[in-house]
């Protein structure tokens, strides 16, 4: 997929030049949370907009036959062979409290499966990117190949979650189980936390309530750097829903025994 992968790029090019004039800077901020959903404060700014505007507006003009779906002005032609899948600022509120972990997601269906994904990070001038078969990063620091890490005992393992106020319920209960297991717990981050799995650096993320287009750039960067990424009950993650990622298929067995009982 050589043209899709420099697609990519372009993508990341258009939205990082959309938001960087924003980041650190007064703006304003709504909240776009529904009444009666009973979510909790769900931030939305005009970079934002401007990001995914900019990626649309590429994919209508090199691809128009592909489908989209994003975050922030929905979806179009998803019964597409192909259909880009974004989320210009994923992290929204580490973005406006001037925290540089949140990145934009790109992602790519084929037939219904993540086949391609990169999370860019604008600001720090990182790019992590898969194709489900291999991995790469870019960055101050070089291009490399990633690889996540051999761990197979959660009592050896990291994890990460962006608030543990994510889960409630029996979901929390299992939740508790899995990072009372683990050697260290750790919170933040979004989908910078998942990137971390696929360079070798965490082992585990545990989510939930997570939509599509906060987890399809993701998948095939860990499955190509050896992990995976499934819901709680072993199935696909591409929905969204209850989400864990492991760097190590072992370690994601013996977790999803502790989420089980969800």
């Amino acid at each position: 997929m050589p043209e899709l992968i420099a697609f990519l790029d372009q993508l990341a090019d258009a939205a990082g030049k959309a938001i960087l004039p924003h980041f650190r800077t007064p703006m304003a901020v709504e909240d776009k949370t529904e009444a009666g959903t009973g979510r909790r404060f769900d931030p939305v700014t005009v970079a934002d907009r401007a990001a995914e505007t900019a990626m649309r507006s590429l994919i209508g003009l090199h691809h128009p036959q592909h489908g989209i779906l994003g975050e922030e002005f929905g979806s179009e032609r998803t019964d597409a062979e192909h259909v880009w899948v974004l989320d210009p600022i994923d992290g929204t509120r580490a973005f406006i409290s001037g925290v540089p972990v949140w990145g934009t997601l790109i992602g790519l269906k084929t037939n219904g499966v993540p086949s391609l994904g990169m999370m860019a990070q604008p600001f720090t001038g990182e790019r992590y990117a898969g194709d489900t078969r291999r991995a790469w990063y870019r960055g101050p620091d070089g291009e490399k190949v990633l690889k996540s890490r051999a761990c197979a005992e959660l009592a050896d393992a990291v994890l990460f979650t962006t608030t543990p106020a994510l889960f409630e319920g029996p979901d929390q209960e299992a939740y508790r189980r899995v990072e009372a297991s683990v050697r260290l717990a750790r919170y933040g981050c979004d989908c910078y936390a998942y990137c971390m799995v696929a360079a070798g650096h965490v082992d585990l993320v545990v989510e939930a309530g997570l939509q599509a287009y906060d987890i399809v750039a993701l998948i095939p960067v860990i499955e190509g750097a050896g992990g995976v990424v499934t819901n709680w009950t072993g199935g696909s993650a591409a929905d969204g829903g209850k989400v864990v990622a492991s760097g190590d298929p072992r370690l994601h067995e013996k977790a999803l025994r502790l989420l089980a009982a969800a």
